[in-house]
């Protein structure tokens, strides 16, 4: 009745599907794990909106050299109308892409350099919290072998140093104006008590303010080296490898300012993948999880 069995691309479908009439302009590249982390490699199209007409292909795997395949089946003259593609900072899905739709802009997607900025502050976070909790265990030690019962360092909000820590992981993700108050106290102390990560954190919010205020590629450049300036000014090591690899994608990041485009239709669509995976208690039998998906999405 659902007409699997008459489907055209039923022989494949568990290798690769290709929908060549939903090519567009703007496109994303993204992967997904389908099956017991089995990734499977997907590229939609950034104009259905992550409705119906989506879904261009997936291909099973990530090598570049099966997804090129695949779609080499693409016209020549339909590859050559795709401008844009956005991606993470991949280097498997940047040759993809300058293999398959040699014509195109790469942008590497925004969110995926913030994150790499914001995973930094958080490394920094976590060195400190393992001291903490390395001598928060040393002083128990001690109090057992003394005999006595260990009372705890509070600060005024009523954290330990190893509390303190811990629960500052959210509030370094987010803007100062978004804090809550009790954040706003819990920053207070936590950057009088560790310098260094206030210093990590407004380095990180610099970037994202980066992104919000400029406007045209060119202010972006100048604008991105004197965030580099800055890490150079605050020598902290975390961030020098930061800045190292937003440099070696700096041209593809800086094409963020010709359209504003994002990999968030591509992050939007695989979410949608996942939760239907989970509405259907995960997948036993990939062909016809991936026909259901494309009588949906293609």
């Amino acid at each position: 009745m659902s007409g699997y069995h008459q489907w055209d691309q039923k022989d494949h479908a568990d290798e690769w599907l290709l929908f060549e009439k939903n090519i567009g302009e703007k496109l994303s590249i993204d992967e997904v794990a389908v099956s017991r982390d089995e990734l499977y490699t997907i590229i939609t199209n950034k104009a259905a909106h992550g409705g119906k007409g989506a879904l261009l292909s997936i291909v099973e795997g990530t090598k570049c050299v099966d997804i090129v395949k695949v779609l080499s089946h693409i016209p020549e003259n339909l590859k050559q109308t795709v401008k844009e593609v956005t991606l993470d900072m991949s280097n498997a899905m940047d040759a993809i892409v300058r293999k398959a739709f040699p014509l195109a802009t790469i942008v590497v997607d925004r969110f995926h350099v913030q994150k790499l900025v914001t995973e930094a502050v958080q490394e920094m976070r976590l060195i400190l919290r393992r001291e903490a909790l390395k001598n928060e265990s040393a002083e128990i030690l001690l109090a057992k072998k003394e005999g006595t019962i260990l009372k705890p360092y509070l600060y005024e909000n009523g954290d330990t140093p190893k509390q303190l820590l811990a629960r500052s992981h959210y509030l370094l993700f987010k803007s100062e104006t978004d804090w809550t108050d009790k954040q706003k106290l819990r920053a207070d102390i936590l950057f009088k008590q560790f310098p260094k990560i206030e210093h990590a954190y407004h380095i990180s919010m610099m970037l994202r303010k980066w992104y919000q205020t400029n406007q045209t590629k060119e202010q972006a450049q100048i604008s991105l080296q004197k965030w580099y300036d800055k890490i150079e000014e605050e020598k902290i090591e975390q961030f020098l490898v930061v800045a190292q690899t937003i440099k070696a994608y700096e041209d593809k990041i800086l094409n963020y300012f010709n359209n504003r485009s994002t990999n968030a239709s591509a992050e939007s669509f695989n979410a949608k993948l996942k939760g239907f995976r989970a509405l259907v208690r995960g997948v036993q039998d990939v062909k016809f999880f991936l026909f259901r998906v494309a009588k949906l999405y293609s």
